[in-house]
């Protein structure tokens, strides 16, 4: 089994922790993701980088959080960048409605 990427390891553990209107701090974020300690300074580099994304809110000083109206976006960074398959995209978001929408699905 390959190595997730950096940016799949924090999202798996965004999806894994999130919880509405409950942003996580990068600190959080990087000692509960599934990397190497050698892996942090690229971490920290793609938690500032996920701030920009559109399926990701920026709160700041207090870090960031899923955007639950882009999950169609976020689903596809899963499936395409991620390698994850559509059964484990659908039972991680639960409340997208969108699946319809994807051509992989």
């Amino acid at each position: 089994m390959r190595k997730p990427s950096v940016k799949c390891a924090l999202l798996a553990a965004m999806i894994a922790e999130h919880r509405w209107g409950s942003p996580i701090a990068e600190e959080n974020l990087l000692s509960i993701a599934a990397i190497e300690t050698g892996d942090y300074p690229t971490a920290s580099e793609v938690f500032d980088e996920l701030r920009s994304e559109e399926y990701i809110t920026s709160k700041g000083n207090r870090g960031i959080e899923l955007n639950n109206s882009e999950f169609g976006a976020l689903a596809d960074v899963l499936y395409d960048e991620c390698e994850w398959e559509p059964f484990e995209i659908r039972s991680r978001l639960k409340h997208y409605e969108g699946w319809d929408e994807h051509e992989w699905t």
